[in-house]
């Protein structure tokens, strides 16, 4: 079944920027673009390695000023990286990550793919990426896009020649494009991939450089350019009363989670691309120079060319559905050329063009936002032709249920026609992401099905097709289910049509973790997909761990209500780890997803299924010290985890602080990127300071060097330079320098196999200089590189004790990880004596 869906809806989600946003209401001028764009037939393809790589100013100009089909493949979704709006991290974040990217662009005008490899986190060299990607697979997938998106062009982001210059995923990108450019029409290479699409020659690649990747402007200019081609990218629209630089800082600015909010720009701007492999193009301001990009390339759209031409340049912007029947003469000789690759596309862009050009309006609205596999829905449909054309609605085809209705109904000038349509949702798959339905590796996302590969999203299985004649001529107009609501706060509202389960599970935290033998109350969220639920629920758990009661009765009357059962959780007597998984029986299914809902009002919302599990671990572990402030920086789960081992927690508004707020706290612990983010500490930073001078502890998290809140010389006490060292493989080996230090004596004793199971990196941003006053405690590194020591510092000042750490406790302590739960506890502890007795039960 999922197969067969696939083929058939696959190419009209592909072509689309994103089922899930609001649908378009184009304007004269947004139609006129499109019908430009309709008759130019070259593709761009830009590659990078992550989420904002994308050099948004040349993909905004190839897709408006050239009109140039366009996409970003970007190799990664941005998994690994940190979130500046939210906890989301790892699997979440790179959803959200992926929906900014769709709606960058929304605003740019170009499309979006991917490949399955994994963002692990920051790489120094294209041989540690490829030790973790699978490089066969990552390659087949770059393949895979250029046989399927059939560029003319490939830019490169980043530079092939320069490994250990930058990221390694940065440089790897530029690796496998050199060498899918040859592959891709190599029938030879990935031969099972042929049976879908055809081996695929690209013309040219290019490298996207700049002044940036030769050191400096004054090298740039001095560079020999006779391979180069440039072009002003600052041009301005009047279509859209923007310049290009406008649009392409609006739609970087859609990276919100990673901070790219931004100002725009405007004026003339000189982007350059360096010519690497295939025909070096005749003419230098033009990067499809000697390729045909009219109707001529393909067998008789010539005649098809003539049509388009002419309504372009007689195109009435006051009535463009006088336009109706040539275009509908076009989109039936679309319809008959051989091209199936042009074909394809063409038929997407001229189908939506008329539909503008009509005013027709058509909507499938869901009467809720969910609902679960096999269930009938009803679907409330709207369709409104607002144009004097002859349109009549003959029949619509439910793709999921392979149901035909017909519906004879004439659309009447501006007569708005309501009804309903009963749809079986007939497949036994949810509409989460596909790239997460399997456990992957490290640096894979596991996706068997070749058709799925690369897209943005999963393709939404509940798909109506329209099947009408417009002025006579049979056209059919597709439309995914959706569900459109409104908030008396916000208006109206569209979201997606989700096929979810009939039950899932959560638990609060992914992580619990007991400092102590002492028995835990644990609650698991359970949510109804449908109504009157029935069953009961298990807990599955490490054998040397006990849980009780052995199941509950779970019944919930209504479809989206919640029920919350307590079971209680006894951990061994001794120091162990292990997962909870909640087992929720219906009948006599078992059902195991939790479901995580992400909404933020610049992406639509998402519905991730992951599975539902915790991390319970038992820590022997000692404390100095209980009550601790934490001040916020760009977002951690430091404060809970902190909690979780029985500290308690307040967390300081900035603007509060002064000498009586932080004065009566053990310690003081300031969240990642603080000083990069919160304006308030530039003006609170000499409190902060005070209170260690009078005998207080502060905890400061990395922080990076650009875009400092406070002056040169005052994030501490004493001199502190921060750098980009880093020390990104979690398996360096780590040596304690400062042996006799309490901070790895006192409460815990910090051993080497602390450092063991740490996940992603060891640390990142360590200061590369500091005062003697600061004692450096641990040494490590990447391999081949020096050691850094500067990971983790402390110095005296005054009778209190500053802290700066580049160690990763935020992915750390969230992740479980014991050894970086006990040297957080010495760092809290520094300075104090006495240690907080864990009572003890006996067994």
């Amino acid at each position: 079944m999922r197969k067969h869906m696939l083929f058939i809806i696959v190419l009209c989600i592909f072509t689309s920027v994103s089922i899930a946003q609001k649908p378009d209401k184009l304007s004269s001028n947004q139609i006129y673009e499109k019908v430009q764009k309709l008759n130019f037939l070259g593709s761009a393809l830009y590659i990078a390695a992550h989420p904002d790589d994308e050099n948004t100013r040349l993909i905004a100009y190839l897709s408006n000023n050239v009109k140039a089909r366009t996409a970003y493949l970007s190799l990664t979704r941005g998994d690994g990286g940190q979130n500046l709006i939210g906890p989301e991290i790892r699997e979440q974040l790179g959803v959200i990550r992926t929906q900014e990217l769709l709606a960058a662009r929304g605003v740019d005008g170009g499309q979006q793919l991917f490949t399955r490899a994994n963002d692990f986190g920051y790489s120094k060299h294209p041989d540690e990426t490829l030790a973790i990607w699978n490089k066969d697979e990552v390659l087949s997938d770059v393949v895979w896009a250029i046989r399927k998106f059939k560029p003319d062009v490939i830019i490169n982001r980043f530079d092939h020649r320069t490994p250990g210059r930058t990221h390694g995923h940065h440089t790897t990108s530029a690796m496998l494009s050199m060498e899918a450019f040859d592959l891709a029409g190599d029938k030879t290479a990935y031969a099972s991939q042929l049976s879908d699409y055809d081996a695929w020659q690209p013309t040219r690649l290019f490298f996207n450089t700049s002044w940036w990747f030769y050191g400096s402007r004054k090298k740039f200019e001095e560079a020999d350019k006779s391979k180069m081609l440039n072009f002003d990218i600052g041009v301005y629209y009047p279509l859209k009363g923007l310049s290009n630089n406008e649009l392409a800082s609006i739609a970087s600015s859609q990276h919100l989670c990673q901070g790219f909010g931004r100002l725009s720009t405007r004026g003339s701007q000189e982007e350059y691309v360096e010519f690497l492999k295939g025909d070096f193009p005749e003419d230098k301001s033009n990067i499809f120079s000697g390729i045909d990009t009219s109707w001529n390339r393909v067998k008789g759209g010539k005649a098809i060319g003539n049509i388009l031409t002419n309504i372009e340049a007689n195109f009435n912007f006051v009535n463009p559905a006088a336009h109706l029947p040539k275009l509908m003469e076009a989109y039936g000789m679309i319809q008959n050329i051989e091209d199936e690759h042009w074909k394809a596309i063409k038929l997407v862009e001229i189908e939506n063009i008329i539909q503008a050009c009509a005013g027709l309006y058509i909507e499938a609205s869901a009467a809720s936002s969910s609902a679960t596999p096999r269930a009938n829905v009803q679907v409330n449909i709207e369709a409104l032709n607002r144009s004097n054309a002859n349109i009549k609605l003959n029949s619509i085809t439910s793709i999921i249920d392979k149901k035909t209705t017909t519906k004879t109904l004439s659309l009447l000038a501006n007569k708005k026609e309501n009804f309903t349509l009963d749809v079986n949702l007939a497949t036994n798959d949810y509409s989460a992401p596909y790239w997460l339905y399997e456990k992957g590796t490290l640096g894979m996302y596991k996706v068997e099905e070749q058709q799925l590969r690369g897209l943005p999203e999963t393709p939404r299985p509940a798909v109506l097709k329209f099947n009408l004649e417009i002025e006579g001529e049979a056209i059919t107009i597709t439309k995914p289910v959706i569900y459109r609501y409104s908030k008396p706060d916000k208006g109206e509202l569209y979201q997606p049509f989700e096929i979810l389960p009939e039950v899932t599970a959560k638990f609060k935290d992914p992580v619990i973790i007991f400092s102590d033998n002492k028995p835990k109350e644990i609650p698991v969220t359970i949510k109804a997909g449908k109504d009157n639920l029935d069953g009961y629920v298990t807990i599955n758990h490490p054998y040397s761990w006990q849980v009780y009661p052995k199941k509950l009765k779970l019944v919930i009357a209504q479809k989206g209500d919640e029920a919350t059962l307590t079971f209680t959780v006894i951990p061994p007597a001794t120091q162990s780890e292990g997962t909870l998984i909640p087992e929720v029986f219906i009948g006599d299914k078992k059902h195991t997803l939790s479901l995580n809902e992400i909404e933020y009002d610049h992406i639509p919302k998402q519905s991730v299924l992951l599975p539902s599990e915790t991390k319970v671990v038992r820590l022997d572990i000692q404390k100095s010290g209980q009550y601790i402030g934490y001040i916020q920086g760009a977002g951690d789960a430091i404060p809970e985890s902190l909690q979780q081992i029985g500290y308690d927690v307040t967390v300081i508004d900035p603007a509060s602080i002064d000498a009586a707020t932080l004065k009566d706290f053990d310690a003081i612990v300031i969240g990642i990127r603080a000083y990069n983010t919160v304006d308030e500490l530039k003006f609170k930073q000499k409190y902060i300071l005070d209170y260690v001078k009078n005998g207080g502890n502060v905890i400061v998290q990395y922080n990076t060097n650009r875009r400092l809140k406070v002056g040169a010389g005052e994030l501490a006490p004493y001199k502190l330079s921060l750098s980009r060292d880093r020390v990104t493989d979690e398996t360096a080996t780590v040596e304690i320098i400062a042996k006799d230090h309490s901070i790895v004596n006192f409460p815990n004793k910090i051993e080497a196999k602390d450092f063991d199971g740490w996940v992603q990196e060891r640390g990142l941003y360590f200061p590369n200089d500091w005062g003697a006053e600061f004692t450096p405690i641990l040494s490590m590194n990447d391999k081949n590189e020096t050691p850094k020591t500067g990971s983790l510092l402390v110095a005296k000042y005054g009778k209190g004790n500053y802290i700066y750490t580049g160690l990763s406790f935020f992915r750390e302590l969230p992740a479980g990880v014991p050894g970086a739960y006990k040297l957080f506890s010495n760092m809290i502890s520094v300075g104090k004596t006495q240690v907080i007795k864990q009572p003890q039960l006996k067994n």
